[in-house]
């Protein structure tokens, strides 16, 4: 205790030394708030006083516990949370599902490693990781991790400017150190919980980025899958199409696979959903059926490949494109060479690499959660491809991340669990080792086939397009700007627009914000044609006339129907002189000035000075209000009411700042002026955050407002809002008091028909007896007994009385105050008109 206060003596000391106000604008006599002016609060209700949260406070309540330190460290490895319930049905659509991936992601990671100007083999390293990897750290059951195109391409552009700058240094070490850089600093970001960063993704961002990108992709693969070439597929959307159309006389034999190959795909699928509809009971085969599908058709291809092209192995002679040799065996493996030259050399290209890695990533996963119906953690997604790219270039890897196109193939073969990640490095490992002559022979145009029916059902469909209109026509043109922009840029760019729309739609209606002044209005509930709460109460009825599904209740709208209430029904003003504004979209600094402008101005056409001689002279008005011309009379608003008190309604803020604050404050100021002699009273209510409300007390908010020298308490007029804390006047009482009535009604009813029966004597004598046993429980029962005194206790502490727990409230503590200062003004002195 000695040190304690020590302590405090020294800090006291310290603030001033520093010029430090430890009181700063505590409103003169606050102190003696703590003893309550309500005689009400402190002889029948338990008294509390509100303390303020702290530093030390909010320290604790940010730094994690042993038990935090657990879950988080529990939370970093998902698979412990489902791999003890693996089953067989699990264990068979994860084989399917990662048989078919691995078939797909072998020639296409391939292809993509091509694009980052690396030899094949690193595709294929880069898929073997990222699977083998990912389901350890796996939120979502259908994503696949390895080479994409767009992180290929950025890829290439890095290997490529290194070659100019340092030709003596191989590309796949340049992409490896790319990889181990990026996946570092994601990992990082996952690690420490920031993967709320990508919740500025928006919904309509995300399927922009889905229906985009699967144009993208589908109008990509339409030139493997014709067998059309002489351009290039990677190019923007439109430019593709364009060159299809261009080039339909250079079609060949490709298309005949392709295209047959994409008929029977779908024939399939229609064929087992129609016989999944007429079959009920064999709706299981018929699905095992339809998710096999990929897997047959690349299988039947490439057996029909093998068939016609056995004979002709040269590239000239085969008689469609087929993929060709693959390496074999991991022949890069090795410690990744990481120095100041190698990554100055790509420093700049980092932070599109990143964003790259995470927006296509997380966006394709929480598109797909959506879908399959289950939500990811983007935290533990980050530590997921932050892992896989740190230890992925230990094999020759280079970055990588989720793929849009494998993850929706995946997805469609039945997915069951990320175990589905294993089967598919199984596979990718025997084509790397084993399975090279087979692979050989797959041709492109089939594997063109399955991407495009993979990617077709992703595109948004018309109906949710509509009912993105009628949810927020604004998200729609965000949407079509980002398809837009996809189709005619690319894939990263529609995404970048969707994403930077969106955030400035965000920042608008933040900045925009307008509040609204709302008025009161009495309502009844009904149930058919009867009014809950104008019935005439009864002795029996005594507990539910405090019920508010039966009685009438005070709701609060905008004055300008603004809610689309009925504008029959007009809300009635507070009171004259006292306004009551309600915050729409927080409060903060962007808004703070919006709002309070719009609220000073409405205040300003409904009200009048008090002093109308504040300005005595023409020299005396300020030049912001110079009056009325020479020669015409001031403006008459005597019929105008004076400002008595604003109600300011928090319930949609959360924090609040210095700029907000200090922007209350000025309005403050500025009213009292307005205001003077008198002062303005201001009550807030349905405050939700213990930090905001210590802000506004630290503003001198909360607390009555002193009136030149007058004790601010010798005319003010609590009023705290209590609650019941339970006990035998509580309202769980009165419930059970009314049931048991119920059931003392329902057994003297089955008395009297029981008694009616000359069978039934001894039924009637034990009735009888229940029901005297039950009414003497009842009657002798303390907690059904009539109440007299209940116990309550205050809401909110009687050391700030202007904080409310709802309008209802601050409303009634306004006007009865306004109604005591009345009463306390001298007959004939005062120019208020009410």
């Amino acid at each position: 205790m000695t040190a304690e206060t020590t302590s405090t003596r020294i800090g006291h000391a310290l603030a001033r030394f520093l010029g430090i106000r430890l009181n700063y604008r505590t409103p003169q006599g606050a102190d003696d708030l703590s003893r309550g002016e309500s005689v009400y609060s402190v002889s029948s209700a338990d008294t509390f006083l509100e303390c303020e949260p702290t530093s030390w406070d909010y320290i604790q309540a940010i730094t994690p516990n042993g038990r935090d330190i657990a879950r988080w460290a529990y939370n970093l490895f998902p698979f412990t949370h489902w791999i003890t319930h693996y089953n067989v049905p699990w264990l068979v659509g994860d084989l399917i599902a990662g048989i078919t991936v691995g078939a797909v992601v072998v020639p296409q990671s391939m292809a993509y490693a091509r694009l980052a100007e690396l030899a094949p083999q690193f595709g294929l390293y880069s898929s073997f990781m990222g699977v083998l990897i990912y389901w350890f750290f796996a939120t979502s059951k259908d994503i696949t991790i390895g080479p994409v195109a767009v992180m290929s391409t950025i890829t290439g552009n890095v290997v490529n400017k290194v070659a100019q700058e340092h030709p003596e240094i191989p590309g796949h070490v340049v992409a490896s150190a790319l990889a181990v850089i990026a996946g570092g600093i994601i990992c990082f970001l996952g690690l420490i919980r920031a993967g709320r960063i990508v919740d500025f993704i928006s919904l309509a961002a995300i399927s922009a980025f889905m229906t985009g990108s699967a144009i993208n992709i589908a109008v990509g693969q339409v030139p493997a899958l014709m067998g059309i070439d002489g351009f290039s597929n990677r190019e923007a959307t439109y430019k593709v199409f364009i060159n299809i159309l261009k080039h339909l006389g250079r079609t060949k034999r490709d298309a005949a696979m392709g295209l047959t190959a994409l008929l029977f795909l779908y024939l399939i699928r229609f064929a087992c959903s129609y016989g999944a509809r007429k079959v009920p009971r064999r709706s299981k085969l018929f699905f095992f059926l339809s998710t096999l599908r990929t897997a047959f058709i690349i299988l039947l291809y490439t057996m029909i490949s093998w068939l016609v092209n056995r004979n002709h192995r040269k590239s000239n002679e085969r008689l469609f494109k087929i993929l060709g040799d693959v390496p074999r065996g991991f022949q890069n493996a090795a410690v990744p060479t990481i120095n100041r030259t190698i990554v100055s050399t790509f420093a700049s290209e980092l932070p599109a690499s990143i964003i790259v890695l995470l927006i296509e990533h997380i966006a394709i996963a929480k598109s797909f959660g959506r879908v399959n119906n289950y939500s990811i953690d983007p935290s533990q997604e980050m530590v997921a491809i932050g892992v896989t790219n740190l230890l992925g270039p230990f094999l020759g890897a280079y970055p990588a991340t989720g793929s849009f196109s494998r993850t929706a193939i995946k997805s469609k073969a039945g997915v069951r669990t990320p175990f589905a990640g294993v089967i598919t490095a199984v596979v990718v490992l025997l084509a790397i080792y084993a399975l090279p002559a087979v692979f050989f022979y797959i041709p492109n145009s089939a594997l063109s086939a399955v991407i495009i029916h993979a990617v077709g059902d992703l595109i948004t469909p018309p109906n949710t397009v509509y009912q993105f209109w009628r949810i927020s026509p604004l998200e729609v043109i965000i949407f079509f700007a980002g398809v837009v922009v996809t189709i005619f840029s690319n894939i990263e760019n529609g995404i970048y627009t969707t994403i930077c729309v969106s955030i400035a739609v965000l920042l608008y209606r933040v900045l925009y914000a307008k509040g609204r002044f709302v008025g009161k209005v009495k309502i009844h509930s009904v149930v058919g044609d009867h009014i809950l709460g104008q019935e005439s109460k009864s002795s029996e009825q005594r507990f539910e006339s405090t019920d508010p599904e039966t009685s009438t209740r005070n709701v609060f709208l905008p004055l300008e129907h603004g809610d689309g209430s009925n504008p029959q029904i007009q809300p009635e003003s507070p009171y004259p002189g006292i306004f009551i504004y309600r915050f729409s979209e927080g409060y903060n600094y962007p808004n703070a000035n919006h709002y309070l402008d719009h609220m000073v101005k409405v205040i300003y056409e409904q009200t009048r000075r008090t002093n109308l001689d504040t300005y005595g002279k023409l020299g005396d008005r300020p030049w912001n209000d110079p009056g009325p011309r020479r020669g015409h009379a001031l403006e008459d608003h005597s019929d105008r009411p004076t400002l008595k008190a604003i109600i300011l309604d928090f319930s949609s803020v959360n924090n609040v700042d210095v700029t907000s604050v200090q922007h209350l404050l000025d309005v403050r100021n500025q009213l009292d002026r307005y205001a003077a002699p008198d002062t303005v009273d201001w009550h807030l209510a349905c405050i939700n955050n213990r930090w905001t409300k210590r802000a506004l007390a630290s503003a001198g908010f909360g607390y009555p407002t002193p009136a030149g020298d007058a004790n601010v308490f010798e005319r003010w007029k609590p009023i705290f809002s209590v609650a019941e804390i339970g006990g035998n006047a509580s309202a769980a009482a009165a419930a059970q008091h009314r049931e048991n009535e119920r059931e003392l009604k329902r057994q003297r009813s089955v008395s009297k028909s029981d008694a009616h029966d000359a069978e039934g004597v001894a039924k009637v004598d034990t009735a009888s007896s229940n029901t005297s046993d039950l009414a003497q429980d009842i009657a002798t029962s303390k907690a059904y007994a009539t109440v007299t005194t209940s116990r309550v206790a205050v809401l909110h502490g009687l050391n700030r009385p202007l904080f409310h727990v709802d309008l209802t409230s601050a409303l009634q503590s306004a006007i009865a105050n306004v109604e005591r200062r009345r009463q306390d003004e001298p007959k004939g002195v005062g120019t208020d008109f009410v």
